[in-house]
């Protein structure tokens, strides 16, 4: 019996918002196009409407934006994030509506708590692939309840541990997940999985800016969704690149970093604000992607999934240049090696043991 392989192409972060919408993935579509299946985190609101929230300095987007992401063909993208309710319910509707009527599945956010939970279940070749999606990166207010909308949250409670005697001296920082959230999550993942061959958890999270650092929770959550069930997950937020990690022979992306991120001028000020406190220097080259340098490299995910089950995970070394345009990387080009390296200095410095091989233009992991 023929055995179909199904390919998964997962991104981190995508935030489009300029003139030419189709523009920023003209480097990238035709990769992503090969993929059954194409998976993004949406970072920002598409819509008209809305009322800004007072803490927040993100512009909405045109909904004429929508066209990037269709031209990329993205199947499923996760909405739960802290972006999620910048312009309170009508822009958080108004993007999900205008995402499905493009043929985009949207996870991780809803009318209310149950709705926000809810899977994507994404069949292809006859194998049925489910996706979850969470957020730990909230602002007050933004996680969907029982009866208010809003992003499928697992939140996190944070202390700090003197380790020296001395005063002034760094703490350690601890980290837990909610165990009410962390329930509920490995209640959804013991569900869906009788109702799929493959279930992918997404989730906005982690410690942005910082290189290779991981926060405490993540580990706590990463392993409790894959003894739940689990297959991959999928992190994003952080906007630079973090550590990979297999654990029982499932990998984890701590960050997959940005993708596609186009900023406007209030997102350009707010990123002055973040060199003066993450003391990274703007690159006026880059005006167009004000990120610090780490924020240019980043990946793709690849699985290739066969009998319904995974066969094999591993990334694609990906480089975002000037026009903040993602440009995948040929194993014959310098900057494949520079991603590559840079990946493998991650999981080092968090002692994460994770081998990885290189295979034509592809980074296998796990091998």
């Amino acid at each position: 019996m023929t055995q179909h392989k199904v390919s998964l192409y997962a991104v981190g972060d995508v935030a489009v918002s300029r003139e030419d919408p189709e523009s920023i993935f003209a480097l990238a579509a035709p990769t992503l196009k090969e993929a059954d299946i194409r998976f993004g985190q949406i970072e920002n609101i598409l819509s008209e409407r809305g009322i800004l929230q007072v803490h927040v300095s993100s512009r909405a987007a045109h909904p004429k934006n929508v066209a990037a992401l269709t031209y990329a063909g993205f199947d499923v993208m996760s909405a739960a994030s802290n972006h999620t309710l910048d312009w309170g319910y009508d822009g958080l509707f108004d993007t999900v509506d205008l995402l499905r009527n493009n043929g985009i599945t949207v996870i991780g956010v809803g009318k209310n708590s149950e709705e926000a939970r809810q899977p994507a279940i994404v069949e292809r070749k006859g194998t049925r692939v489910a996706f979850l999606d969470y957020c730990s990166v909230l602002p007050k207010g933004y996680e969907a309840t029982p009866d208010k909308p809003g992003a499928s949250a697992i939140r996190v409670s944070t202390a700090y541990e003197q380790m020296d005697w001395q005063p002034g001296t760094p703490p350690r920082v601890l980290s837990f997940a909610n165990k009410q959230d962390l329930e509920a999550m490995v209640n959804d993942i013991k569900k869906v999985r009788s109702q799929s061959d493959i279930v992918v958890m997404s989730i906005h999270w982690g410690i942005h800016y910082v290189p290779s650092l991981l926060a405490m929770y993540q580990r706590e959550v990463a392993y409790a969704a894959i003894d739940a069930g689990v297959d991959l997950i999928l992190g994003h937020h952080a906007h630079i690149l973090k550590g990979i990690e297999v654990y029982k022979g499932k990998v984890i992306f701590y960050s997959l970093c940005n993708f596609a991120f186009d900023l406007g001028p209030i997102e350009r000020i707010r990123k002055l604000i973040y060199w003066q406190v993450y003391r990274w220097e703007l690159d006026p080259d880059y005006s167009a992607y004000p990120f610090p340098p780490d924020s240019r490299k980043t990946t793709i995910a690849k699985c290739i999934m066969s009998d319904r089950k995974i066969e094999r995970v591993s990334f694609l070394p990906v480089m975002i240049n000037k026009r903040a345009q993602p440009e995948v990387l040929v194993r014959s080009d310098p900057r494949s090696d520079q991603v590559f390296d840079y990946v493998a200095w991650l999981c080092k410095d968090q002692h994460l043991d994770t081998r990885f091989r290189r295979e034509g233009d592809e980074v296998i992991i796990g091998v």
